[in-house]
């Protein structure tokens, strides 16, 4: 039986800024605007992290019982793969969080517009097929764009229009960057994972690149959330604090770039989601300033 510090770890506290960066840019677009609706903002933050320690569960569950995690594997603690809990039990602990996730989504969905139903399960569908199922598509390296899309577009996108009603185009411009940060956290995972992904079948999109490209990938990704993130500038000069960011960039900058490995990426790894973190406060912040002229 794991315990629940195991529980918490297999969870990866790590990827969580994924989930609650977009929600919080969201909200700050809408607090730019003169709308902000603060329990559907909650609702939207409860729905995007149950969905993300969801999907980690569940990928956890799924590498496990394929056999693409092993023991020996460098990262974050395998629940089932480590035989620290039965599979079902990790399977199970999935699909609650897929069900919180659905419940609070419904508030929102019965508030705001019955079509979001729809995005909604769409969502869960994908979490889980990601690495479950028979054919799972973050085996066929497809896993960066569907991070870019739930957890950039649609996560801003989505926690912008249950609050305003609509979506103004800085919603769209800012969560660009949002997405592609999320994808830097994956992309700097895969790299560190490249040889036994490898070994074991999983072809990833690092595996496809390969090392070189992969680092480059990963350099593309968090420059590219800087510049784009500026096109929000018409809506609040506020955004340009976002350049406060820059020196927790250049640590995982240089561990990918200067070609580090294995256990010196996990600290990459962690790196990135504070970066991701202060990026998307700062960015936030400078969305919601907008309201002051």
């Amino acid at each position: 039986m794991a315990t629940l510090n195991q529980w918490v770890a297999g969870a990866r506290p790590r990827t969580l800024p994924s989930s609650i960066v977009p929600v919080a840019v969201g909200t700050g677009v809408a607090v730019g605007v003169g709308a902000p609706v603060w329990w559907k903002a909650l609702l939207a933050m409860v729905v995007a992290l149950a969905l993300q320690v969801g999907v980690n569960y569940a990928n956890d569950y799924s590498d496990g019982i394929r056999g693409t995690d092993t023991e020996e594997r460098v990262g974050p603690v395998r629940l089932t793969a480590a035989r620290l809990a039965p599979p079902r039990q990790v399977f199970w602990a999935a699909w609650a969080c897929f069900a919180v996730a659905g419940v609070a989504g419904l508030v929102l969905v019965a508030t705001s517009s019955w079509w979001l139903l729809l995005i909604g399960a769409v969502a869960i569908v994908a979490a889980w097929y990601y690495t479950g199922g028979t054919n799972p598509y973050g085996y066929r390296g497809l896993g960066e764009l569907s991070v870019f899309v739930f957890f950039g577009l649609v996560a801003v996108v989505g926690t912008v229009f249950v609050q305003v009603g609509h979506v103004p185009w800085q919603a769209w411009v800012a969560a660009v960057p949002v997405g592609l940060l999320s994808c830097s956290v994956l992309v700097i995972n895969n790299l560190r994972d490249i040889p036994t992904d490898a070994e074991t079948g999983k072809i990833t999109l690092a595996v496809r690149l390969g090392d070189a490209w992969t680092r480059r990938l990963y350099l593309a990704c968090v420059a590219g959330a800087f510049v784009i993130a500026l096109a929000a500038l018409p809506a609040s000069w506020w955004v340009a604090l976002i350049v406060l960011a820059i020196p927790l960039a250049t640590g995982p900058v240089r561990r990918v770039t200067g070609g580090q490995t294995g256990r010196d990426l996990i600290l990459g790894l962690g790196e990135t989601g504070k970066l991701q973190l202060a990026f998307g406060v700062l960015l936030t912040a400078g969305l919601a300033l907008g309201a002051l002229g």
